[in-house]
């Protein structure tokens, strides 16, 4: 039987001695490059440099030592008649085992201001080839590119053969060390080379200002599907922008209107497509002085989607399925925003955005074509995460199946608001639950570990967004001058019953008033209440208690949509029978994180 070869050539010599030990004990012959052969000769052991089967030295500064056919030919050779054939005829040996690790490159380009230069000189070359080329045939080859592995290679050394599970194991654990030490090069000269805003971009900060530095960058030489065309994005605003524009492009393939959304941390505060707005609506949404806004689909939409949740919706990232015109910029100007996504802009739309916050207004462009790869990954406190992308279809359809009553063919406005519903869901904070009506939310609850916190988060909303219209908030005689989001604050203490009483508080309530509004008596609020009917909610998983089909009744729930599978279904679609609710199973769960 020949000798077994063993290349060695590390960078990490942690072990090195105890492994050179260990080889030499079971008549291991040992090549090794530069510095590695120097050490363990240095201790004693036999070695030899990796000239003796190459016949080269070393050159160029030992930029090019292992680089030859006598060591790679030697490491990629199958147990073929063919292969054999080719080694003999060149005098090449087989190679067993192939010891590597790579220079520090990593450790290199996190020191402070690190120049290209000395970034470059730590790209290692011949090392990863070593590697590369062992764990191609780690079904002949061992290839140990971890320290930590040294102890068990020699016990199985020992005993007579490295098993086919560990050399399978150490072979994965070279392709990750390569794939990393690659990913920190691409990386590093990513943030120079592509910093153009094409492929990638640099942001503000992270998710919190001391989280630097953050950047947005495509792995792939491909662009970003997205350029800023104002303003500088933040980490959350990109979280943002990129979560609800695939909301309001899905919105619009499934309902075919223009369709808005209302995000803010990472979760919609509204959603709408556009439904043209009543007096009323106009009034409760302040876009009554919004000139073009009757021939605005898009402008509607967003109207709603903003008039959703004034109170959340305050700082939003915007999304908009069409190009945006100037009707839609006209209500944008006048709100609290923090940016705006579109596939487009006309040039006077886009001249009145890049006006606010003091010419700093964040408008992304998007490239609608699109489409993102179907795997998603995403680092978790230094775990990566893999899945297939969320990429199931909410249309209309989706909502044929009613249990209560069975066979129900649902109007087409419950289809319509139950598809907004659920496709908002779809991009909700999990747990969460989505009131929608006239074809836009009324009330999301998001992020909450109780479902039925969610269906009263929700509810609590659209029954503020109902007594926004009632004729006394209607009717509401403002101070001269009193500024939108002063008045969607008041207007959310009276709604929402939480009036102060006395104190500071009150006295700044009241300063924003003509006439101070009567807070709502039960009585009124009862009545109130009875008059909103034929709303639909959405849920991203099962109602597993009937207290959630009691809570949505109470806010005028005609339609619910969730998937099945709870042990209470029965209970639950019974409690929806019992309270005229239409209950339709969807069969597609939601969660979103």
């Amino acid at each position: 039987m020949a000798q077994r070869i063993a290349i060695v050539s590390v960078f990490d010599k942690t072990g090195l001695l105890d492994l050179a030990k260990g080889l030499v004990q079971q008549n291991v012959r040992i090549l090794a490059s530069g510095g590695t052969a120097k050490m363990i000769r240095e201790s004693g052991f036999p070695v030899e440099d990796i000239s003796a089967i190459t016949k080269a030295p070393e050159m160029l500064a030992g930029r090019v030592k292992t680089l030859h056919p006598a060591v790679h030919a030697g490491i990629l050779a199958r147990n073929l008649a063919s292969d054999e054939k080719d080694l003999a005829e060149q005098h090449i040996d087989k190679v067993d085992y192939v010891v590597c690790n790579l220079y520090p490159f990593k450790e290199t380009i996190a020191k402070p201001n690190v120049t290209v230069p000395e970034a470059v000189e730590e790209i290692d070359i011949g090392g990863v080839t070593l590697i590369r080329a062992a764990a191609k045939n780690h079904s002949r080859v061992t290839i140990l590119s971890d320290p930590n592995d040294y102890a068990e290679f020699l016990k199985e050394l020992e005993a007579g053969e490295i098993k086919e599970a560990s050399r399978n194991r150490y072979a994965l654990k070279a392709f990750e060390h390569t794939a990393d030490y690659d990913d920190n090069i691409s990386a590093f000269f990513r943030a120079r080379y592509a910093a153009d805003g094409q492929q990638y971009a640099t942001l503000r900060y992270g998710a919190n200002p001391h989280q630097k530095p953050a950047a947005a960058f495509m792995k792939s030489s491909t662009k970003l599907p997205f350029k800023a065309l104002n303003g500088s994005p933040g980490y959350i605003n990109l979280l943002d922008a990129l979560n609800s524009w695939p909301l309001v492009k899905e919105l619009k393939a499934a309902l075919g209107k223009p369709a808005a959304a209302s995000f803010k941390h990472v979760s919609p505060a509204g959603a709408a497509i556009g439904v043209p707005l009543s007096p009323e609506e106009r009034k409760v949404y302040f876009v009554d002085d919004i000139q073009g806004i009757e021939t605005s689909g898009l402008a509607q939409a967003y109207a709603r989607a903003r008039g959703a949740d004034r109170m959340s919706s305050f700082g939003d990232i915007i999304a908009l399925s069409d190009v945006v015109d100037v009707p839609t910029a006209s209500i944008i100007s006048k709100e609290v925003s923090d940016g705006v996504i579109a596939p487009g802009y006309e040039d006077a739309a886009l001249e009145i955005l890049k006006k606010k916050k003091g010419g700093k207004y964040l408008v992304l462009q998007i490239d609608p074509e699109y489409t993102p790869e179907p795997t998603e990954t995403r680092t978790v406190y230094g775990v990566t995460l893999q899945q297939h992308r969320n990429d199931v279809e909410i249309s209309p359809r989706s909502f044929s199946r009613t249990v209560t009553p069975k066979d129900f063919t649902l109007p087409e406005g419950a289809a319509r608001d139950l598809t907004v519903a659920t496709i908002a869901l779809k991009y909700t904070q999990s747990n969460s639950v989505c009131y929608a009506k006239d074809g836009q939310v009324i009330g999301l609850g998001a992020g909450q570990q109780s479902r039925i916190h969610c269906t009263r988060l929700a509810g609590d909303k659209a029954d503020n967004w109902w007594f926004r219209f009632h004729p006394r908030v209607l009717g509401i005689k403002w101070k001269k001058g009193t500024k939108r989001p002063d008045k969607s604050n008041a207007i959310d203490l009276l709604v929402s019953g939480e009036l102060p009483k006395s104190g500071p508080e009150r006295e700044q309530f009241e300063a924003v008033f003509e006439e101070v509004p009567a807070a709502f008596t039960e009585a009124e609020r009862e009545d109130w209440s009875s008059k909103l009917g034929d709303v639909a909610v959405s849920s991203d998983a099962f109602f597993p208690f009937i207290d959630n089909v009691y809570r949505a009744h109470r806010s005028g729930v005609k339609y619910i949509a969730a998937p099945g599978g709870s042990q209470n279904d029965t209970a639950v679609y019974e409690t929806a029978e019992k309270l005229g609710i239409v209950f339709v199973e969807q069969n597609v769960r939601l969660f979103h994180h």
